[in-house]
């Protein structure tokens, strides 16, 4: 049975031991409340040694005695939002199930899962419908019974609020009614929190000093990526839509921020990342670039008139798409299971809590525009190798160096916004046109050669690929068009 996900909205108070609910029913848009439902459930959490979980804000645990029991894991989300994930429960009682355990891999990597916490929960729910009978939210009575590992059980009482129908504004409502009643905000964010207090490991602070050096500017940048990469890799494991993309992105950035900073990052161990990272970025490339490719092709093929789509176009392109995103994320996936990919998420921990700093780290309003303007220079050169290619194909590779180029340039000047404000901000736009433009043209290209490739593929077979060529057709005029644009548009960003 695969895992099931919702989207957890909920809030939790403190209360006393005499204090009595008060009437749901005056709530806002309620027309019943349902008989109360008693519930005793047992849960038992686990984490490493060390809390990483924890100290992540993730939560894993294995429960039983309610009407949800199996392996649940909670992931951070905004607004105080969390993402659970139920697995079935299983045989497993100690041990974590390893279709868990990959869930959160990349916190825990090779470490050891074991029990931190156990609750005994005695529940009572009332559930709250409106007149047309849909449960607006669910009010949980809990006594709560936790016993940390080799510790003595600590006993409280809270209550808790969970949308099901209702909206934020009902929520805040609620509220209002239980605070009326005695309740205080809870102390913590979750009864595992509250159990373990002051055990959880302190964040990393990556906020910038008033007056910043580069190096700071460079750790809050970097340490922003490090953090998009553990967000990312669960929901590629899930097959999250453009979770990929968006793994990469952090890739790519990081990657970018280690070359763009290399005076004051020391240039041997940025290297040995970087080289991990492109390494990284290529596992993961194979089923992003059939993702997009998918997307472009069920619309491009929509849009040829109809007597002209001979075969059974649209079909073949999807299916061989399909089957290279199928092969590229089982490749990620394993990618993602090997020690390899544990060492760099190591060395990335390291790079965000102790930067290989070089002593050349002065203060970053005077620094950093240096390093913008060796990246604009950077990029000055690549075009100027596009305009002096001779061929057609020196052209395409030229011009995909000067995306690449200007890809960098863009990450540089976004992570000197908090120094640079809008002079960066307006740099960082018009490097982005640039990639935007070129992004075009090197899909083009990459198009041209499936299409190419499914033609001959199609002709060989004795059918008719004659869409194929006009396909063919069309991306190229696409790639000449994009590069046409790009050359119009250069002139103008560079007189900016």
């Amino acid at each position: 049975m695969p895992p099931t996900e919702q989207l957890e909205i909920e809030t939790k108070y403190d209360v006393d031991e005499s204090a009595s609910l008060p009437a749901l029913r005056d709530l806002p848009g309620v027309a019943r409340v349902s008989r109360p439902v008693k519930l005793e459930l047992e849960a038992v959490y686990f984490d490493t040694a060390g809390l990483d979980l924890a100290a992540n804000k993730v939560t894993l645990r294995r429960r039983t005695g309610g009407e949800d029991d199996g392996w649940h894991v909670k992931f951070p989300r905004s607004n105080g939002e969390r993402l659970e994930v139920h697995h079935p429960l299983g045989r497993a009682v100690r041990k974590v199930p390893v279709a868990v355990v990959r869930s959160v891999r990349v916190h825990v990597r090779e470490q050891e899962l074991v029990p931190v916490v156990a609750l005994n929960t005695k529940r009572v729910v009332h559930r709250v419908l409106d007149e047309a009978g849909e449960v607006l939210a669910e009010f949980a009575d809990d006594r709560v019974t936790a016993t940390v590992e080799g510790g003595e059980p600590e006993s409280w009482r809270e209550w808790e609020v969970e949308l099901v129908n209702g909206d934020h504004a009902f929520l805040a409502a609620a509220g209002e009614l239980l605070r009326s009643a005695g309740a205080q905000p809870a102390v913590g964010p979750s009864k595992l929190a509250r159990a373990l207090g002051d055990r959880v490991p302190p964040p990393e602070s990556l906020e910038l000093p008033k007056k910043p050096r580069t190096s700071d500017v460079f750790r809050a940048y970097a340490g922003a990526q490090v953090q998009a990469i553990r967000e990312r890799d669960p929901e590629v494991r899930r097959d999250v839509p453009d979770s990929i993309h968006k793994f990469r992105v952090a890739t790519r950035r990081l990657r970018s921020a280690l070359a763009t900073y290399r005076p004051v990052v020391d240039r041997a161990a940025g290297h040995l990342i970087r080289v991990e990272l492109k390494w990284l970025a290529g596992e993961l490339g194979a089923a992003r670039d059939a993702e997009v490719q998918r997307e472009h092709f069920a619309a491009e093929v929509a849009e040829q008139p109809v007597e002209l789509v001979m075969g059974r176009v649209a079909g073949r392109i999807d299916d061989h798409l399909r089957g290279v995103y199928k092969a590229g994320l089982a490749g990620a996936l394993a990618a993602l299971e090997t020690e390899r990919y544990f060492r760099l998420l190591e060395a990335l921990d390291e790079l965000i809590a102790k930067p290989p700093l070089t002593d050349d780290d002065r203060k970053a309003a005077k620094q950093v525009p240096d390093l913008l303007h060796h990246d604009r220079r950077r990029l000055r050169k690549a075009v100027r190798r596009a305009e002096s290619a001779e061929t057609s194909a020196e052209l395409d590779h030229e011009l995909h160096e000067v995306r690449k180029a200007a890809k960098r340039l863009r990450y540089a000047a976004e992570s000197a916004v908090p120094v640079l404000g809008d002079d960066a901000a307006s740099l960082a736009a018009r490097a982005e046109e640039v990639q935007e433009v070129l992004g075009e043209h090197q899909d083009s290209v990459v198009s041209r050669d499936l299409l190419r490739q499914l033609a001959v593929e199609v002709y060989l077979e004795g059918g008719n690929s004659f869409t194929f060529g006009r396909l063919h057709a069309a991306e190229e005029l696409r790639g000449t068009r994009s590069r046409d644009a790009f050359f119009a548009l250069w002139p103008t960003l560079e007189a900016r």
